[in-house]
């Protein structure tokens, strides 16, 4: 009963709430399991319900290409719609991360009540549009606060951007002339961006095993293997 009445006396989330992060979660905390909130720069962001030609589905096909990665690589997480701590101003809960575990020496760490704090080291989102908050305000954060990379598929332009962290800056990454492209931070994670886009997944996967066959994912491997047992015998 005590708690309760707690919860009743909590303000709920709104749109637009200006908040710091302590009291972003105290609020979240108390709203339906349901709701997600997202606070960027200090704003509380609301989600819309979700479509599923224009959210749902390719959100599903990014995470089965990522997740067919994820099994093939020892010392590599996949997580769908996580809470992340990255500041104090900004706890975003992006469609998708990957990222290294702290046991390989990845970036990120996982808290006590089980957040992610820090920065994965990929990001995905699904935006409806190039006007999004994803390619603004959350481009700006990811980048500020070291996410290496940062994938966008703008929907309903038919268009999707893999962004790598350069000197502070993210810039994209080019197709190459098999019309592949291929990541900088998680080696042999390799993308047929048009067949993506056109829902070819059987070919997405076909040439993400490529990648996993090759022999930059197989150092890449042996190398988070390596920084594992180091830890573990430290």
């Amino acid at each position: 009963m005590v708690d309760l009445a707690l919860k009743q006396q909590i303000p709920p989330l709104e749109n637009g709430d200006r908040l710091t992060r302590y009291e972003f979660e105290r609020r979240y905390q108390a709203m339906p399991r349901d709701q997600k909130a997202e606070l960027i720069e200090g704003v509380v962001y609301l989600a819309s319900p979700l479509r599923f030609k224009s959210h749902a589905e390719p959100h599903g096909y990014l995470m089965g290409w990522l997740w067919t990665y994820q099994i093939a690589t020892p010392g590599v997480r996949l997580g769908i719609e996580p809470t992340v701590r990255l500041d104090r101003d900004n706890e975003p809960q992006p469609d998708g991360v990957l990222l290294i575990t702290p046991a390989s020496q990845g970036q990120s760490r996982l808290s006590d009540d089980d957040y992610i704090e820090g920065a994965p080291e990929l990001v995905i989102e699904i935006a409806a549009s190039s006007v999004a908050i994803d390619l603004h305000d959350k481009k700006k954060i990811y980048g500020r606060n070291g996410v290496k990379e940062y994938i966008v598929w703008q929907i309903f332009e038919n268009k999707l951007n893999w962004f790598s962290l350069q000197q502070g800056e993210y810039v994209s990454l080019e197709v190459d002339a098999d019309g592949v492209i291929k990541s900088q931070v998680f080696p042999g994670l390799w993308l047929s961006m048009s067949d993506l886009v056109a829902g070819n997944m059987q070919q997405v996967l076909a040439v993400l095993q490529l990648g996993l066959d090759s022999l930059e994912h197989q150092i890449f491997v042996q190398k988070l293997s390596i920084q594992n047992s180091g830890v573990r015998m430290g």
